[in-house]
């Protein structure tokens, strides 16, 4: 029997008690909306472990959103050739704010699976349902 590594659990969206059932519904971009699973198909966990329980991945999505602007800001400037002239600070902002905009999906879903595999510490991992 082959375990299912924690890193393939966290970047395919796996549940982090059996790393077999699908934590979202949906695709990360596409025209169907990606909606967070009550329970896990495989083992039933319960993602939300308590009322409110995803309200904490808004600080983990806020970090994720605040490294992502300081990127794009980086990359514009040196993509500029280190243009800081008042005239350019509109190439920063459109740029930053369409970064942010492209990859708020991103940051939705993967705030909620760091939240649940790394940050939760209610929910371990259980090799003896981490079966196919």
């Amino acid at each position: 029997m082959v375990k299912t590594t924690k890193l393939s659990a966290v970047i395919n969206g796996k549940c982090p008690h059996c790393r077999r059932g699908d934590i979202f519904t949906g695709n990360l971009y596409g025209f169907n909306l990606q909606r967070t699973n009550e329970n896990c198909g495989h083992c039933g966990q319960r993602y939300e472990i308590e009322p409110g329980y995803f309200y904490a991945a808004m600080y983990v999505s806020y970090a994720m959103n605040v490294t992502e602007m300081i990127a794009t800001g980086f990359a514009t400037y040196i993509f500029s050739g280190g243009n800081l002239e008042f005239d350019s600070l509109w190439l920063y902002v459109s740029v930053i704010f369409g970064g942010c905009f492209l990859l708020s999906p991103f940051n939705y879903r993967y705030s909620r699976i760091i939240l649940l595999h790394w940050l939760s510490p209610r929910i371990g991992y259980n090799p003896i349902y981490d079966r196919p």
